[in-house]
C-alpha cells in the first residue's frame, strides 16, 4: 500500500473513530523498529462546558474524558488500519490541536 493510500486510511479511520472530518485529520508516519507508527493531529469534538456544569452526564455521552477518549480510540485505531491495510503498526500518537462544541452526545 502506497504512503498516501495508508495516509487517507489513517485520516478516515480516526476521523469515523473520533467523529471529526477526515480532511482534518493530519497523519504523519515514521518507522518504530521495522513497524509502522503512526501520529495523529486533530481537532475534538466536545460539548460546550456550560452544557456539562448543567449536566455531567454529558462527559459519558461523548464516551468518557477527552483523555478517556483518546485512549480507547488509539486501540481501535490501531486495530482497524491494520485490517484494512495489512500493516503492522506498533503505535498510535494522538495531539489534540484544538477543540469543536459538538451538540450530540448521549445522556446515559
Amino acid at each position: 500500500m502506497s504512503t498516501q493510500a495508508l495516509t487517507s486510511t489513517a485520516q478516515g479511520v480516526a476521523g469515523e473513530v473520533l467523529g471529526v472530518a477526515p480532511e482534518l485529520v493530519r497523519a504523519a508516519w515514521r518507522d518504530d523498529n521495522g513497524s509502522l507508527a503512526l501520529a495523529l493531529s486533530l481537532p475534538l469534538g466536545i460539548p460546550a462546558l456550560d452544557r456539562v456544569v448543567a449536566d455531567p452526564r454529558l462527559v459519558a455521552g461523548f464516551d468518557g474524558t477527552v483523555r478517556e477518549r483518546l485512549q480507547a480510540a488509539k486501540g481501535r485505531i490501531l486495530d482497524r488500519i491494520a485490517q484494512l491495510s495489512g500493516s503492522a503498526l506498533s503505535r498510535v500518537d494522538i495531539r489534540v490541536t484544538g477543540v469543536r462544541i459538538r451538540e450530540g452526545g448521549r445522556v446515559r
